[in-house]
């Protein structure tokens, strides 16, 4: 069973919702997003990533981030910018980013649900990240950003969704990116009661990402429960959430590339690659065409690494992904890449960026190496999280990403 609820989404005015959304805090760094908002006064990275509005010295966890957030949040309301939904309700969101589509159900989920593992996780968190959400929540005292979750896609669930999407929307606009949001709202009593139905009946739900927001909006429930002898369900207790039909998704491919080769010379490194891989030259697509197949760029060169059989476990949902096969056996044991997380000599690089990307960061950047993997597929991130395990870091990386600003979620 998955609780999913309506709730009085705080959102922009119609005529603001372009101006107001905006890519969520953590796929840019301070300087790129305050590039990001110059001349757009209303981007919601100034309540997302206050940062951009302090003296460049302030430390990174600052009390006046945080103020600096809740204080233009307070302004987008006061001014007309946002305003709060009189009467509960469901959305939905739809994202079109060329010709792939995905559209979901925006709601609130339980934090006791996620506390008892029916919202499955796939990633450890960092203790540092998940303070900075924890501290934002709370002094902003809302959830600013949605958490991306996915279920099995139910037949009935989609014929609702279907139903909503033809009615007006309430939001359409194409970003700077050329994703294209459309938004509906559902206000209709009966069919916010067939979306709740349909989802208690939903065995798990799966976050795709935001696994420090989910973090966070427990942690803070646990703190403001301890404090709160009030009967039922509040607010806090809920977690705001898009949820998308697994089908739908798109799961593109996150590569590495390596400043050295921990002093192979090149013929010795691929000398000692061939042990576990079968090494083919002339890789022409530059990426693999299948799992278990690898690009890698070496002097100028694409070549198509495959792994050899028996090398790996193939029962095991985590050692047989392509990001932990490339981890265990070529980046740890002949890189030196023990731990990814932390090892500065490994930079992870979004299949968005394309391959000339690797290209360049080796031809002009200085790294030594590259390589490109298939991506991972939705159902193996499902596996991995059934089986309470963790996957290895960045393996996954979601396109199109969801819009930050749309929908807010008021703690009180």
């Amino acid at each position: 069973m998955a609780l999913v609820l309506p709730f009085r989404a705080v959102r922009p005015q119609r005529q603001y919702v372009s101006q107001v959304a905006a890519l969520p805090y953590d796929v840019m760094t301070r300087e790129e997003a305050k590039k990001a908002v110059l001349g757009k006064p209303l981007s919601f990275l100034h309540v997302e990533k206050s940062e951009i509005d302090v003296p460049d010295q302030t430390k990174s966890n600052a009390a006046l981030i945080y103020e600096t957030a809740e204080r233009n949040f307070t302004q987008m309301q006061e001014k007309g910018v946002l305003f709060q939904e009189e009467s509960p309700c469901f959305y939905v969101y739809r994202q079109q980013m060329g010709g792939q589509i995905q559209t979901g159900l925006v709601g609130v989920v339980s934090a006791g649900e996620y506390n008892e593992g029916k919202i499955k996780k796939h990633e450890l968190t960092r203790q540092d990240k998940e303070e900075d959400r924890i501290n934002h929540v709370n002094k902003v005292d809302a959830q600013t950003g949605p958490v991306f979750l996915t279920y099995q896609s139910r037949p009935q669930l989609n014929i609702v969704v279907n139903q909503v999407t033809t009615n007006n929307p309430e939001y359409a606009f194409t970003a700077e990116d050329g994703v294209i949001h459309t938004v509906w709202l559902v206000t209709d009593a009966q069919q916010i009661e067939e979306i709740k139905n349909e989802f208690s009946a939903v065995d798990a739900l799966y976050i795709a990402d935001g696994h420090h927001r989910a973090a966070a909006a427990s942690a803070v429930a646990r703190m403001r429960r301890t404090n709160d002898n009030s009967n039922g369900i509040q607010e806090y207790e809920k977690v705001l959430a898009v949820l998308f039909p697994h089908n739908q998704l798109r799961v593109m491919d996150y590569n590495r590339a390596v400043q050295d080769l921990n002093g192979w010379a090149p013929q010795e490194f691929e000398e000692k690659i061939s042990s576990c891989f079968t090494i083919t030259k002339d890789l022409a697509l530059k990426s693999p065409q299948r799992f278990h197949d690898f690009g890698m760029y070496l002097q100028g060169q694409w070549y198509q690494l495959t792994i050899k059989e028996g090398i790996y476990n193939a029962n095991d949902p985590v050692a047989r992904l392509d990001a932990a096969i490339l981890q265990e056996h070529l980046l740890a044991p002949i890189l030196g890449i023990n731990d990814p997380r932390t090892d500065d000599r490994i930079k992870f690089v979004g299949g968005i960026r394309g391959m000339a990307e690797l290209e360049k960061l080796v031809d002009k950047d200085g790294f030594a190496v590259a390589f490109s993997l298939y991506p991972t597929s939705i159902e193996q991130v499902m596996q991995v999280a059934d089986a309470g395990a963790i996957m290895p870091p960045k393996s996954t990386w979601f396109e199109p990403k969801l819009r930050s600003g749309i929908f807010v979620h008021k703690l009180s």
